[in-house]
């Protein structure tokens, strides 16, 4: 996937480095996005204006060279590395490569991201080259900014998350009730069984979950119970899926809300007032709003209604008790935010999650999710979620 790597060359022009640094396997999604090189081991990348190059392992070299975006590619053994362990152990081996390394592309000075290792760190400064930490997580903010490719992967892994949803859909709505129990196909529906449906749907697809959200009545008003158990008749069940797809490692994420049966007076209250929570940050998204000012419209709706929102009262446990969404990529949360917090403007390409809810345990929980990218056309976005909010299954 072709990136637009012009704000991290302004960077390092304005703060005088040489390049940007980066010691992590592929798991750390900057790591990934600067190199387009999946690993499971750690490996540096240098990035510079002029070119980027990758050091590695010589397991990994092969397939570095021909899977990865850099234009170099050295490996440990380039510079001795085993006669350097004979010589000095491994953590001096390591150091002592890394300093050549970057002294054969002329860096003297380096950027790094925050989760940079202090041991690395230390070893490039104990040899003179000045790191420093980007503390204005320049590479992650690039990513926030979706390419069409990266795009087209996050609709992919969103389609995926809806075949999940829908078999989530058929196993509720195919139960039967017995002693207030969801049953299927002779046996208790538990949070567990729809669970491994969910995960065996998904790799049919191509992609996995590593923790879905299936919980039910008072698990549910707790956003991120995973939930456990038997799922029961009239109360909330809350469904948060959440897919990376295992080629492009780009995500999705959808929440939808159940009730088998007949929910109280009070949860048919939150579903309304979630859906009209929802609306509300729909119309005011768009680029230019701030996710400050989207969060906002939300907090409106429920405290009109009377509910504590965290920006009416930031004790409260029961009411609307998170922010309005996140950014979602090759991390499952990552920039922009769409909280109090954020202000800095929405633009086209930052794809975020819009997923209201309100939150009680002598009611149960109700959230709705949908995924959407903010976009220069006269909605001011594109939802890339197509699934049903109705939440009752008869």
């Amino acid at each position: 996937m072709a990136k637009d790597f012009s704000a991290l060359d302004a960077f390092l022009d304005e703060q005088g480095f040489d390049g940007y640094l980066l010691d992590a396997d592929s798991t750390a999604s900057d790591q990934y996005y600067l190199s387009g090189f999946f690993a499971n081991d750690p490996f540096v990348t240098l990035y510079t204006p002029e070119e980027t190059a990758l050091l590695v392992s010589g397991l990994e070299y092969s397939r570095a060279v021909a899977e990865s975006r850099a234009d170099v590619v050295r490996k440990h053994q380039d510079y001795e590395y085993a006669e350097l362990v004979q010589e000095h152990g491994q953590e001096e081996a390591g150091a002592r490569v890394r300093a050549a390394f970057l002294d054969e592309f002329g860096v003297e000075s380096v950027a790094t991201n925050r989760r940079f290792p202090l041991a690395t760190a230390d070893g490039l400064r104990g040899r003179d080259v000045d790191v420093t930490a980007d503390t204005e997580d320049t590479v992650t903010d690039i990513r926030a900014v979706k390419t069409e490719d990266e795009l087209d992967a996050i609709r992919e892994a969103q389609r995926a998350n809806q075949v999940a949803m829908a078999r989530v859909d058929e196993l509720i709505t195919d139960a039967t009730v017995e002693g207030g129990e969801l049953h299927y196909e002779g046996g208790v529906l538990t949070s567990e069984r729809v669970k491994r449906e969910v995960d065996k749907t998904l790799l049919d697809e191509g992609c996995a979950a590593e923790e879905t959200i299936v919980a039910c009545g008072a698990d549910a008003a707790v956003p991120h119970n995973s939930g456990s158990g038997p799922l029961r008749a009239n109360e909330t069940i809350v469904v948060d899926v959440f897919p990376k797809n295992k080629d492009t490692h780009y995500n999705g994420d959808m929440t939808r809300t159940f009730v088998k049966g007949d929910p109280s007076a009070e949860a048919r209250e939150f579903y309304e007032l979630t859906q009209q929570a929802f609306d509300a940050a729909m119309d005011a998204l768009e680029p230019g709003a701030t996710g400050a000012e989207v969060h906002g419209a939300v907090c409106d709706v429920y405290e009109n209604a009377g509910y504590p929102t965290l920006r009416s009262d930031p004790d409260t446990d029961t009411g609307y008790i998170h922010s309005t969404g996140h950014g979602i990529g090759l991390d499952v949360h990552e920039a922009p935010s769409v909280s109090h917090r954020s202000d800095e403007p929405l633009q086209p390409g930052h794809v975020v999650t819009i997923e209201p809810g309100l939150y009680d345990p002598d009611v149960g929980g109700v959230r709705l999710e949908d995924l959407v990218v903010v976009a220069d056309n006269d909605r001011g976005y594109e939802n890339y979620t197509d699934y049903t909010m109705q939440m009752v299954r008869e």
